[in-house]
């Protein structure tokens, strides 16, 4: 049912909800994992939720902020994948999930990328934290800014691989929000996170040889529609997991942090994602195109510019449930000529229950020219007539 409430007078309002959307849980899937959660990858609604603040140490779950900077930093121009990466012996130091650097050799940022993605290579990890930041310390600095700008308020980095490490923390609900990040704005990651098997090239002063890379995340073999996303176990961390997948144009993160063992952790966050796609489906919200109001114009050659949806946008509704979802449109009181199309003119809100859903720009469906003299002379003489 749409109700459209068209405010022409009040300004923009662009503050996002602090707080995602989060539904109750509809059953007791009877984890044995710590902490859970379940969210929606479109909206960030949160679907299921188990303790899913208590902060836990992540394990290689971590190297999902670390991949976020990778990806957002050759993204910025700061490096290109073909780039010459030099192994440090820092890098070649750090032990557990590895794919056995040596100190000196070289490999491109692609290949390194591709072994933390796949293989969870904790060496891989620190080597593209030392290309990206000059160091692991200063990488690891970027981190925690990237956590708070998340609004991951319950996350402390100390590592780029995820090492058990005092303090070295974070939690179910901050672990979902770094993988919507990641999935979001970097859907090329599922060319590795769903990968099986790959090689790389060892490139040391013995020769070339190839190594061999398996994927950590069994569910992207055991789970129909799985796209990723990370695994992690350690002794203090036990074992996590953030998996994705994608059913019908539902895109669900599940993540469970400190299961009592390996199966589980992967049995719980199927279990997650069965719940999500049993019980959740995606509406379609006004197409793009679609005119939601005008806007006076000012010394235009028109009067008014229509107010157009920027992209056609999914409601998150629950299977069987009376679909109640409301509509608001805000728009700016007025502007002034010239105008261009796609010029942002306000913003199409959905809401449920009164709490806001999502929201979609709405901008200028045409070019408005400013007026020329002649006719601005006749307007002024039809007025005064």
């Amino acid at each position: 049912m749409w109700l459209c409430i068209f405010c022409m007078l009040c300004p923009i309002c662009a503050v996002y909800a602090e707080e995602p959307t989060q539904y109750d849980n509809l059953s007791d899937l009877g984890l044995h994992s710590k902490s859970a959660l379940l969210m929606d990858a479109d909206t960030g609604t949160i679907l299921y939720e188990q303790n899913s603040n208590e902060e836990l140490p992540p394990a290689s779950v971590t190297k999902i902020m670390t991949m976020l900077l990778i990806y957002e930093a050759e993204k910025e121009g700061k490096f290109a994948w073909t780039d010459s990466v030099q192994v440090s012996a820092h890098a070649t130091s750090m032990g557990g999930s590895q794919v056995y650097l040596e100190e000196g050799e070289i490999q491109t940022a692609a290949d390194l990328t591709k072994c933390i993605a796949i293989a969870s290579a904790n060496d891989a990890a620190v080597a593209m934290a030392e290309f990206v930041a000059g160091s692991e310390e200063a990488f690891v600095e970027k981190m925690n800014a990237r956590a708070k700008a998340l609004g991951m308020v319950h996350t402390h980095f100390v590592n780029a691989c995820g090492l058990d490490a005092d303090g070295h923390l974070t939690t179910a609900h901050d672990i979902a929000l770094m993988s919507r990040e990641l999935i979001r704005n970097f859907p090329e990651i599922k060319e590795y996170t769903t990968t099986w098997q790959d090689t790389i090239i060892h490139h040391t002063r013995r020769g070339d040889s190839e190594f061999g890379l398996t994927n950590t995340n069994k569910l992207i073999r055991w789970y129909d529609g799985a796209t990723g996303l990370k695994t992690g176990s350690t002794g203090n961390a036990l074992y996590c997991l953030s998996g994705t997948a994608e059913k019908d144009g539902l895109s669900l993160i599940a993540v469970v942090m400190a299961a009592p063992d390996y199966k589980t952790r992967f049995r719980e966050v199927m279990q997650l994602l069965d719940y999500g796609f049993a019980n959740y489906t995606l509406e379609k919200g006004r197409e793009q195109g679609y005119i939601m109001g005008a806007v006076p114009v000012s010394k235009g050659e028109k009067v008014e510019v229509d107010a157009a949806i920027a992209q056609e946008i999914s409601v998150l509704v629950q299977k069987g449930a009376e679909s109640t979802w409301e509509t608001e449109t805000k728009l700016l009181p007025a502007l002034e000529a010239p105008v261009e199309k796609g010029t942002k003119l306000g913003e199409l809100i959905y809401l449920k229950d009164g709490t806001e859903i999502q929201r979609v720009d709405l901008v200028a469906a045409e070019d408005i020219p400013r007026v020329g003299m002649e006719q601005m002379l006749e307007r002024l003489l039809m007025h005064w007539c």
